[in-house]
């Protein structure tokens, strides 16, 4: 049985459910980079074009989850949890009309269950 790499908070699943009721279908990418571009970016399906290249690490609440790939080789061991904060991001995400952005909680995991997480699309 697989380990999810993928968590999400209460408080972030209500968010999510205002902004799905705004835009429609949502996904999520973190791409890395500086700033917030290592920050989750939560974004109406059709705005953005996944890359060829880009990882599904999987679903929270109802929203796919890509990562860019250079940024995933960093994360690939670890369990992540999407949560959100108060606060004013400086990206495209569509919560941060909200005054509130979503933030990525990355926990290493031991050597035994990594190797049990549910592999990615690519």
């Amino acid at each position: 049985m697989y380990l999810e790499r993928l968590a999400v908070t209460d408080q972030a699943r209500q968010i999510i459910d205002q902004l799905r009721r705004q835009h429609g279908e949502l996904i999520f990418h973190q791409s890395g980079g500086c700033c917030d571009g290592s920050s989750p970016m939560c974004l109406a399906k059709e705005d953005f074009l996944i890359g060829s290249r880009d990882v599904c690490l999987g679903e929270i609440h109802g929203c796919r989850f890509y990562m860019a790939p250079d940024q995933f080789k960093y994360l690939e061991n670890m369990h992540i949890t999407i949560d959100v904060t108060p606060g004013r991001g400086a990206s495209f995400s569509l919560e941060i009309p909200l005054g509130v952005r979503f933030v990525a909680i990355s926990k290493l995991l031991p050597e035994g269950e990594s190797s049990r997480l549910r592999p990615v699309e690519t």
